[in-house]
């Protein structure tokens, strides 16, 4: 158990410009909200992946890129492993799976906080299967707990190494904190020490390839799952149906007509997003809008119309329509 890594590469030794650049792929897994998608963000500088308190937040797999002097990290945020119970489940599932074998680096994220549970062991046994991959495991949130308590979770996260994937088990493990910033260089640099030598993948500045319109989606789903109840976050898709200028607008005054359409599965989920006479769906636009002004770079007319399509999460036509 390290707090840094022997494979660093931006060492005194190799500060020349000489040094040797790496670049590559990393992935962050783990259950449902262990931390991965703020550690993301902390990692990148910049909000790329949505946080939130509800599990299942990330429902597409999100770059985002980290650019050093001697290491470009592009990292793939994805949704949480877990034992599906519905078919949009085992299609996240999926993509997570695919994921791992494209990679060249996993981080493992386990809360701090939480004990080990089945969860945990689910994931580590899946990871047990993925062959010839460095996996660290990055223990998060450490700020909500004591330095007794996280000694005694390295221990327990070590075991847990040594019992899934057999040897030495985890390639290390790093604590780390996104929301104080704690050790968030350190897990930069121990990732990056295992990709491959390479020239940068991306044009310097890039932080995520993924299209504006997804981008969109996900902060409006964002701003939707803000307070409400356990069962909705699971029931609710976006899907951005337009981002077009206004016409005739005068240059230094543009504006953006943004549509778009959340999805729930029932009538009284619907409700719930409208809020009383509309107040809560004015409310989540106003936050969205700001994120999407922030990404857009203009200012941005956001309309916003919710939609029931009863049961999609358990149907193929439906999934495929609302792009998983």
């Amino acid at each position: 158990m390290t707090e840094g890594s022997a494979d660093r590469i931006g060492s005194e030794a190799e500060s020349s410009a000489e040094a040797p650049f790496r670049a590559g792929f990393a992935v962050l897994v783990g259950r449902p909200n262990a931390g991965k998608s703020t550690l993301t963000n902390a990692l990148v500088g910049q909000k790329v992946a949505i946080t939130s308190a509800k599990p299942q937040t990330t429902r597409h797999t999100i770059r985002g890129i980290v650019h050093r002097e001697d290491f470009q990290l592009v990292l793939v945020d994805t949704p949480g492993l877990h034992r599906p119970r519905t078919l949009l489940g085992q299609r996240l599932n999926d993509l997570v799976e695919q994921t791992l074998a494209e990679v060249d680096v996993i981080g493992f994220c386990v809360p701090a906080p939480d004990k080990i549970g089945p969860g945990d062991r689910f994931i580590a046994a899946q990871l047990a299967k993925v062959h010839r991959k460095p996996i660290i495991a990055l223990v998060t949130k450490t700020d909500l707990i004591g330095k007794a308590a996280l000694v005694e979770k390295l221990m327990a996260v070590d075991e847990l190494g040594r019992e899934a994937l057999g040897g030495e088990g985890f390639a290390e493990i790093v604590p780390v904190s996104a929301v104080r910033g704690d050790q968030v260089d350190t897990v930069a640099e121990v990732l990056s020490g295992r990709l491959p030598l390479s020239p940068p993948l991306y044009p310097d500045g890039e932080l995520t390839d993924e299209p504006e319109a997804v981008m969109v989606a996900e902060l409006v789903r964002e701003a939707a799952l803000d307070g409400v109840r356990e069962e909705l976050p699971h029931s609710l898709a976006v899907v951005v149906n337009e981002i077009v200028p206004r016409e005739g607008r005068d240059e230094g005054h543009e504006l953006l007509d943004v549509r778009v359409d959340l999805y729930v599965e029932r009538s009284s989920q619907k409700a719930i997003i409208i809020g009383k006479s509309g107040s809560r769906l004015r409310e989540v636009g106003t936050r969205a809008r700001q994120g999407i002004e922030a990404l857009l770079g203009a200012k941005v007319y956001l309309d916003l119309h919710v939609k029931v399509a009863k049961d999609w999460q358990r149907d193929p036509k439906l999934l495929g329509r609302l792009g998983f």
